[in-house]
């Protein structure tokens, strides 16, 4: 089956760790074209990936925010040729493959973590705690990957570009402008090091606690949704059912209970250090290392001897 990958394009940039990684599960339902909505050179980078038949380049102004409406109305005009319809779980498909859907007449699989065949998907439930099965009679599946439970698609690939109009643009919607947060650290959902911290850390000023560790070892910083609700921490560091879902090498919770929203966003990290000075907290069950103690002792004396 002919399968049409939706690459993530972020600032005229092929965003390689995401769209690497749903390539590994489009690979898994047949043939995978690239589709790349922007620049000629995150098409070229696409190419290079390793298991892609084909990319197919369409650098039209319409695509360069990403808006729902024209990438969707892009996609409407090639699916004819394909199967599947797939894209990484990112922010820009959660607002497009929707609205392919909907043109479509079909359902969206979200979030798939695992492919059975080219039917047949799984995704996690109830906020984790279990994994559905799905299979799909539509015409045309429009999936989207949940990148943090496949590794990504290696390099040395050398598949051909082809240059392809746009399908207009409708001004249905305007981009305005994009708020985007700078910072040095690593990108959360991609970072192989995470320091995340909790309600326990107290305040906003005590959360420098934990960007200093998350410093000391190159890492990105994360935070659950209590300690984002209490304003210790901004939006876009949140991690949980309700924030992002990240699986690092290393996953460090400090002061974080571990609700179940949370562990839905980070119990798929290889290794899981957990600090909390409740020695009956849930986030000591599925840590692989925890420490009882007082944060506020642990952590600046574990960032001294790193």
């Amino acid at each position: 089956m002919a399968v049409l990958l939706l690459a993530e394009v972020t600032g005229g940039e092929l965003a390689t760790d995401a769209t690497a990684k749903a390539l590994t599960a489009a690979k898994q339902m047949g043939d995978v074209t690239v589709l790349v909505a922007g620049p000629a050179a995150a098409a070229d980078a696409a190419a290079k990936l390793d298991g892609v038949a084909k990319v197919l380049s369409a650098d039209d102004a319409a695509y360069a925010n990403m808006l729902a409406e024209p990438v969707a109305d892009l996609v409407i005009s090639l699916a004819g040729d394909y199967g599947h319809i797939v894209a990484p779980a990112t922010a820009n498909a959660k607002n497009v493959l929707p609205r392919v859907a909907a043109l479509l007449d079909v359902m969206v699989i979200s979030d798939v973590s695992g492919v059975v065949d080219a039917e047949t998907f799984e995704r996690p439930i109830y906020a984790g705690n279990a994994i559905q099965t799905v299979k799909s009679t539509d015409a045309t599946k429009v999936v989207s990957v949940r990148t943090s439970t496949f590794d990504a698609a290696g390099d040395g690939g050398s598949a051909a570009v082809e240059s392809i109009a746009g399908a207009g643009d409708k001004g249905l919607s305007v981009w305005v402008e994009d708020k985007v947060a700078t910072s040095d650290r690593p990108e959360l959902t991609s970072a192989g090091i995470v320091v995340s911290g909790g309600r326990g850390v107290g305040s906003e000023e005590d959360f420098a606690l934990i960007e200093k560790l998350a410093d000391k070892l190159g890492a990105a910083v994360g935070a659950s949704r209590a300690a984002v609700d209490s304003g210790f921490a901004p939006n876009d560091w949140q991690v949980g059912q309700t924030g992002k879902v990240v699986a690092p090498e290393l996953y460090v919770a400090i002061g974080i209970s571990g609700a179940i929203q949370h562990l839905a966003g980070m119990k798929d990290s290889k290794i899981i250090v957990a600090i909390n000075k409740d020695e009956e907290a849930p986030i000591f069950q599925v840590a692989d290392y925890g420490l009882v103690a007082d944060l506020f002792e642990a952590v600046p004396e574990l960032t001294e001897k790193l």
